[in-house]
């Protein structure tokens, strides 16, 4: 191992959480189990601040990270800000929102849906997929059923603003996925690196609790104008989200087939396991990417990690990725994540 590299990606040390301004404090004291954990939650991209905030209130009193992760992602699920997650997402090419979910529990347990209509949780249907069937992942028009059978609302996701732009789009039919489109149409983030409503992204959410116990939860509407059917990496258990209670867990944004390509947050997580720190670990997957695919300079991929201990870590193909970290001494840290490129 690079042991230049490995100190070099040394980061949110165990009980310090970062500022926004990149400096680090010790923080107050949290609630804690048994093991002596301090519970933490953090998540990717701006929207990640708000999230953070609903899954801290049920790590404050003590509860799950599993509650924590689902009640935080379904902040931006909701948002009718956000066209990269939930039910204000930017359809298919054929004006469809369709929407890809997973979450994983501390005992490996996990639950997906993928390509889901008309359905404003995903990641809610996700754990009923992993709590109440013998499966992991449930599709389309499976998904849709089991969904309602379950008693989830039936919905028109596709809003007024989507179904405008998905017009303009058409104009064209362009399709270019343009990187960080976040930090443009929904917040100027850190960085302030340009995008466009062509590419867009997930929010993905992992925490742990007083108990030292760790799980994660990923959620998106995928890229806007994909092809109808299209799924990214978020719903894909050890692409998009992977949780390992004994080691950590890691979650990824961007061009999902990059992820997929790669097993990107198994990866991370297992190069956790040989002993990198979280961002050590997101930036070997990174570079493991852009060293099979040169190309992918091009395109964004960012991972998120936290160890078993809490420390948190990034690292992503360009400039403009940002991550939220919330913890008992700062509950809106929004870090800007380094990059490659």
């Amino acid at each position: 191992m690079d042991r230049r590299r490995f100190l070099q990606g040394a980061t949110i040390a165990s009980g310090v959480a970062m500022t926004a301004t990149g400096l680090a404090k010790s923080p107050a004291k949290a609630p804690s189990g048994a093991s002596g954990a301090v519970p933490r939650v953090c998540s990717t991209w701006d929207f990640g601040v708000a999230a953070n905030q609903a899954a801290w209130k049920v790590l404050s009193g003590g509860g799950r990270a599993l509650d924590a992760v689902e009640q935080g992602v379904r902040v931006p699920e909701a948002d009718l800000k956000n066209h990269s997650v939930g039910r204000a997402g930017y359809p298919d090419r054929d004006g469809k929102v369709t929407l890809d979910a997973s979450i994983m529990d501390e005992n490996g347990n996990c639950g997906a849906v993928a390509a889901i209509e008309h359905i404003a949780h995903p990641i809610s249907v996700a754990r009923r997929v992993m709590e109440r069937t013998p499966h992991v992942l449930l599709v389309g028009d499976g998904a849709l059923q089991f969904a309602m059978e379950q008693g989830f609302p039936r919905e028109e996701l596709l809003t007024p603003e989507s179904e405008q732009a998905w017009h303009e789009w058409l104009k064209t039919a362009k399709y270019k996925p343009v990187a960080n489109s976040e930090v443009k149409s929904y917040n100027a983030g850190p960085g302030g690196t340009p995008g466009d409503a062509s590419n867009h992204d997930t929010i993905g959410m992992l925490a742990i609790d007083a108990k030292g116990n760790l799980s994660g939860a990923c959620t998106t509407s995928g890229m806007a104008w994909k092809l109808h059917g299209r799924v990214g990496d978020s719903p894909i258990i050890g692409a998009g989200l992977y949780v390992d209670n004994d080691v950590g867990g890691a979650t990824s944004t961007g061009v999902g087939e990059e992820v997929i390509r790669n097993v990107g947050s198994f990866l991370v997580v297992e190069l956790m396991r040989q002993g990198r720190s979280p961002e050590a670990a997101c930036r070997e997957a990174v570079e493991r990417i852009l060293r099979r695919k040169p190309n992918a300079k091009y395109l964004q991929v960012g991972f998120l990690a936290m160890d078993k201990k809490g420390n948190v870590g990034a690292w992503a193909i360009q400039k403009g990725f940002s991550y939220a970290v919330c913890d008992a001494q700062k509950q809106d840290a929004l870090i800007p994540g380094k990059s490659t490129y």
